[in-house]
């Protein structure tokens, strides 16, 4: 008689857990895309040349400032490089006929001045982050990404130690405290400090809620809960779009993305304590009492009997993990001691590394794409919602494996095709950028579910852990790899691209999990798959994808060919298609 057990007598699908998935978990899921992703609209680059004081002082204008000041790079003027000259003798016409091609070329010696028609606020600009410290804004998205490595290992350790709830106000407090101290950021190296501490909190602040209300739904619901928390997730980021596009100030932005999740802290009445962690503690009577009062909102009773039974067996439970307490326990070398075992594992972490660091990169180069930052933007996050839903489709008719092999490869495809286009292709670049994003987006999805599906229970929380912290390397990586667009937009999305196609393809080396019994034990997980082909395997699932049409014409031209050459004396009639069943094919 396990929690499940019980849950399902107190309603494990009604009324206590609609409430609890759409008035707390599912809102709690939008601070952390504000959090992850405020930076692409703090620190934009404006248009930038070097500042001549002595032209502003004489009030040209900034065209003329620039041609007299600044040489031009093919057709662009140069925002790093002025000429040599004294200002002061051309303001008075003194070796005016003077040529700037024979002028000596330095950089920059008083400052930049800034176009602020597009951009009239940002860090680059307040702290004047260009040419040879152009560099900074990436060191601090890769300061936000190390906080986050950091945070999964803080955060993790205090789930077990402090618990669920009072970890995510923990959580939701650092990052409402570090997001509004970047507002007031005095320069560029606190501001960096400041994204580190806000970082600590993400992923963390977006699990914490979505594995509470997980644990208090049915089992065959999880997937459902899953797509759910995605789509709010989404819906988080589309509305962040709109908020950035109604102020222009970063400072302002800052404040906006931290300051209302206070109001947050109002889920300290509403907010469940993770009834496993509970158990976990020896806690049991306070489960029970949480399990009445789920059946009392369900309007459901659960038999005195059962709870009897529930108590008893997690007593009896707690007594037998006190004594194996010092016995041996589950670590990484149960994953790579097998080889089947240390395969899966290998193929898993790649996989997860792949997507993870894919999706957030192409989402952080979002603004970059079109002409219009907010647009792309916001489209790049509209987007993620059917690949969402054609993912949550396929998964049960396709299979895992070969759904997430489909979207990692086409995302790869159309990143990769980007580099074929003109540069001057704004519309289509953007096109296959969304389709890259789309189809990644539900290879996240999907690699999170599988990946859970093919470690066994006694190393499940190892192994996703593995893969967890190895993406959270991937992605203190992708702003140097997104820094690389200063040279060729579409080299981030291209470099991308093939790491996408590459892990793709491995993994179909994975078996799939659909309709399979799931692997319990480390005997049973070192089993499972190993007699698996892959490529024939692939081969088999494709022709089973193909329309039935398609397939028959397939069979009626084998059998035309075998009637042309003779060489099979018994050839079967060509009969019509609607009478060949799939058994004959």
């Amino acid at each position: 008689m396990d929690l499940d057990d019980v849950l399902h007598h107190a309603g494990d699908w009604d009324r206590y857990q609609h409430l609890l998935l759409w008035l707390v978990c599912l809102p709690a899921c939008i601070p952390c895309g504000f959090a992850a992703f405020n930076q692409v609209f703090m620190d934009r680059m404006p248009e930038h040349w070097c500042k001549v004081p002595t032209l502003i002082s004489a009030e040209w204008t900034a065209e003329d400032r620039k041609a007299a000041s600044i040489p031009k790079l093919d057709t662009l003027y140069s925002q790093c490089l002025m000429y040599d000259l004294n200002y002061t003798d051309i303001l008075l016409e003194i070796g005016g006929n003077k040529s700037l091609d024979e002028a000596a070329i330095t950089s920059c010696t008083d400052g930049w001045e800034y176009d602020k028609v597009d951009v009239p606020s940002s860090i680059v600009i307040d702290f004047e982050l260009v040419c040879s410290k152009s560099l900074y804004p990436t060191l601090g998205l890769s300061a936000l990404n190390v906080g986050g490595l950091v945070g999964v290992l803080l955060f993790g350790y205090l789930n077990d130690r402090i618990g669920r709830k009072k970890n995510y106000f923990l959580c939701l407090t650092v990052e409402i405290v570090f997001g509004i101290a970047t507002a007031f950021a005095p320069n560029v190296t606190w501001w960096i400090i400041f994204r580190f501490f806000v970082g600590l909190t993400i992923p963390a602040i977006l699990h914490i809620p979505f594995v509470i209300c997980l644990e208090a739904v049915a089992p065959s619901k999880r997937t459902l809960v899953s797509f759910y928390s995605n789509m709010f997730y989404v819906v988080g980021l589309m509305g962040f779009s709109g908020l950035a596009y109604s102020t222009t100030q970063w400072r302002v932005i800052a404040l906006s993305t931290s300051v209302p999740f206070v109001l947050y802290f109002l889920y300290i009445i509403f907010l469940p304590e993770s009834m496993r962690w509970l158990l976990s503690q020896g806690r049991v009577k306070e489960v029970v009492e949480m399990l009445n009062k789920i059946a009392s909102i369900n309007r459901r009773y659960i038999p005195e009997e059962i709870l009897q039974k529930f108590t008893e067996t997690m007593e009896h439970q707690r007594d037998q993990a006190d004594c194996l307490r010092n016995g041996k326990r589950a670590n990484l070398r149960d994953l790579l001691q097998t080889p089947n075992m240390r395969m899966k594992t290998l193929i898993i972490s790649l996989s997860w590394v792949v997507n993870e660091t894919t999706y957030v990169g192409l989402s952080y180069y979002g603004p970059s794409m079109g002409t219009d930052p907010y647009l792309s933007f916001f489209l790049s996050s509209v987007v993620e919602i059917p690949g969402y839903i054609f993912c949550l489709l396929l998964m049960d008719r396709w299979g895992r494996r070969m759904t997430l092999c489909s979207c990692m490869i086409l995302s790869g495809v159309a990143a990769i095709s980007t580099a074929l286009l003109p540069t001057d292709a704004e519309m289509l670049t953007l096109i296959l950028y969304l389709i890259a994003k789309c189809t990644i987006a539900g290879g996240t999805m999907i690699i999170f579910q599988f990946g859970g599906e093919l470690y066994p229970t006694e190393v499940r929380g190892v192994g996703i852990g593995l893969a967890s912290f190895l993406g959270g390397i991937g992605l203190t990586l992708i702003p140097f790899i997104n820094y690389l667009g200063k040279q060729w937009l579409v080299l981030p999305i291209v470099t991308m691209g093939a790491f996408s196609v590459a892990g793709g393809i491995v993994t179909l080396k994975l078996p799939e999990t659909l309709g399979a019994k799931l692997p319990q034990t480390l005997e049973e997980g070192e089993d499972f798959g190993k007699d698996f082909k892959g490529w024939a395997h692939t081969i088999q699932q494709i022709s089973r994808i193909l329309p039935k049409s398609l397939r028959c014409r397939e069979k009626q031209q084998e059998v035309v060919n075998l009637e042309q050459t003779g060489s099979h004396p018994n050839a079967p009639c060509i009969v019509p298609c609607e009478h060949v069943q799939d058994q004959e094919l």
